[in-house]
């Protein structure tokens, strides 16, 4: 009877402890999913994350569109191998643009004028961080930049860190480094409202590298070339005294290709159909569609070559030196119009 007894007891406890572990599992499973809180809105369709979806489709999906995918991934790769040097661990500096989405698993870093005001409003909208509003483009641009919206890796532990980087979907968006800088010059030095900008840096663009300039000119730093611009980036000193702007930083210098193993490369180019692609690895592709604004004030290939006239070959040059990481990591041709010999 004691023995019988003992024996139900010990079966009890048996079965307690198989409750908890069973139990235990669940909640780290629960807790190491990319899902989220369920506030967010966008739910995936599958149980595969992004990733996985991503590398599923390696074989069984023969679509021109993934294999162009595969194909830029890889040029990326080889490209690493071939032309840096030693790899170096990490640092939370280097992922400041990089901005989380744990409720989808997914890691976006950001290339200023390279769209990323309309990435910035999709990933406000997925992760629930934009309220009431559905549609990405009724989000404010200032409110799209706003500090503490969107959480940033380098806001996170280093074990967290390291976790979302083997398990999230990592994509960046490029573009032609040129276009990019005109466009970057266009909007900070030609627009009369970008007068923070004026003050900042046209300013000391000005007291520099313009022959005696008039005292307006020095205060308001409202009326910079673009060849006073250029003869500014390629200044040695320049980068000396402080890092480079963001919205003409180089995207290598921002995004480091080279040490996070991105999955999906964009590019401005081909920026609808990539975005889609991204969506649709997210498995939100019904739900948030990525902004279609109007292109009359894009800054063209053809608008870059006419800037680049007032240049001379010497600083055209110069400009493609430093600049020539990101041609050569992003697979873009040497624009036709340089006068490199």
């Amino acid at each position: 009877m004691r023995k019988a007894k003992i024996s139900r007891m010990v079966l009890a406890m048996c079965l307690g402890s198989f409750v908890m572990v069973i139990f235990y599992f669940q909640s780290n499973l629960k807790t190491a999913s990319p899902q989220g809180n369920g506030q967010a809105r966008g739910s995936r369709k599958s149980v595969r994350s992004p990733l996985q979806t991503l590398y599923a489709a390696d074989s069984m999906d023969p679509s021109p569109l993934h294999l162009m995918h595969q194909a830029r991934r890889e040029l990326l790769h080889d490209a690493c191998r071939s032309h840096t040097r030693k790899r170096r661990v990490l640092i939370p500096d280097d992922l400041k643009h990089v901005i989380v989405d744990d409720h989808h698993g997914l890691l976006y870093c950001y290339v200023p004028k390279v769209a990323c005001t309309n990435w910035k409003r999709v990933l406000l909208v997925l992760t629930g961080e934009s309220g009431d509003l559905h549609d990405p483009l009724q989000i404010p641009a200032n409110e799209a930049h706003a500090p503490g919206r969107l959480r940033a890796l380098s806001e996170y532990s280093a074990p967290e860190i390291n976790r979302r980087l083997r398990a999230y979907l990592k994509f960046l968006f490029v573009r032609e480094p040129f276009e990019r800088l005109v466009s970057a010059y266009r909007n900070k030095f030609t627009r009369s409202y970008n007068t923070a900008f004026h003050r900042r840096y046209g300013t000391r663009i000005i007291r520099k590298h313009r022959p005696e300039p008039r005292p307006e000119a020095l205060e308001r730093g409202d009326d910079v070339s673009f060849a006073e611009f250029v003869r500014y980036l390629v200044d040695p000193s320049t980068r000396r005294e402080e890092p480079f702007n963001e919205h003409w930083e180089r995207a290598h210098a921002l995004c480091h290709p080279c040490l996070i193993g991105y999955d999906v490369v964009g590019k401005y180019e081909t920026l609808h159909e990539d975005a889609a692609y991204v969506l649709r690895l997210a498995g939100v592709d019904d739900h948030v569609t990525f902004p279609s604004t109007a292109g009359s004030a894009r800054t063209t290939g053809d608008m870059a070559a006419d800037f680049f006239k007032s240049i001379s070959p010497e600083f055209q040059k110069k400009l493609y030196d430093l600049y020539s990481m990101d041609f050569l990591l992003f697979n873009y041709s040497t624009p036709a119009y340089l006068q490199l010999t």
